[in-house]
């Protein structure tokens, strides 16, 4: 610098201005919350008054304080247990839904769809058969249980001949049923009815309500049973007959989906 340059004096900063830095809040740190307040500002040392800064909250992430740990092993665990919450499960509906059509013709299981309807359509015509040939036998007096002279056309009760020999703990109901004509007329009614929905396979709905309770009228009647303290074949028709009713197996070996169109049962889906 030249000898008659003007020099410049620098001033020390006034006391003040450190003291006043010394004041201010230290910045809140990053992912803090609202429970996470920050320590009070300490009172100036000089006696000045202090002067507080408003505080703001820095907002967390949508990520959360666990997704910016910087602990390696906390980061992992908390992506896992993230992966199992967001992983989609499959209930059991699904999955047997997933497998049916992943592989047609075969159920949840394992088992064939067809095959179950064929041996279930084989098993409806045959419970229908036995239904259908008492009406026959009763009405005409095929020679099998009931002669032609005790036919219901030649004059003879298709309920007389059952009921009048009831002995059991229901014997008084009965007997007094024995040869009216209304028990006639629903006993035979009931049977041919629901021989028919059985071998044609409509009115499944309508058979499954009047097939086991023709069936449990006539347990109740054979009651105490000879073989068996409580179950006959009248329970295991019974339970078949909801069986095929509710599942629908055999349907397509029958006029089920048919009359299920026509507008007699459109019109009144309790007669499908």
């Amino acid at each position: 610098m030249g000898a008659g340059a003007p020099t410049k004096t620098v001033e020390p900063d006034p006391p003040d201005m450190y003291r006043s830095r010394l004041n201010e809040p230290f910045p809140q740190p990053l992912g803090a919350t609202m429970n996470e307040r920050p320590e009070p500002d300490q009172p100036a040392q000089s006696g000045m008054p202090q002067t507080r800064t408003p505080q703001t909250q820095t907002p967390p992430t949508e990520a959360g304080p666990a997704a910016r740990s910087t602990d390696e092993g906390y980061r992992m665990r908390t992506t896992d247990e993230a992966y199992q919450l967001k992983r989609p499960t499959r209930s059991p509906a699904r999955a047997a839904t997933s497998i049916v059509t992943a592989y047609p013709g075969v159920d949840a299981r394992g088992g064939s769809i067809a095959a179950a309807d064929a041996v279930f359509a084989l098993a409806r015509v045959a419970l229908g058969f036995i239904f259908l040939w008492v009406f026959l036998d009763k009405l005409f007096g095929l020679g099998r249980a009931t002669s032609g002279a005790d036919a219901w056309i030649n004059g003879g009760s298709p309920t007389e001949g059952f009921l009048a020999q009831v002995d059991g703990p229901f014997a008084g109901m009965f007997t007094s049923m024995a040869g009216t004509w209304w028990a006639d007329w629903l006993f035979m009614i009931g049977m041919g009815a629901v021989g028919t929905a059985l071998i044609l396979g409509i009115g499944m709905t309508v058979a499954a309500v009047a097939g086991p309770l023709l069936m449990v009228m006539i347990w109740m009647a054979s009651l105490p049973l000879a073989a068996n303290p409580f179950v006959d074949q009248h329970i295991i028709f019974s339970l078949l007959i909801i069986g095929l009713a509710v599942s629908r197996l055999g349907e397509p070996y029958s006029l089920g989906r048919w009359w299920a169109r026509t507008p007699l049962v459109i019109a009144q889906p309790w007669l499908r």
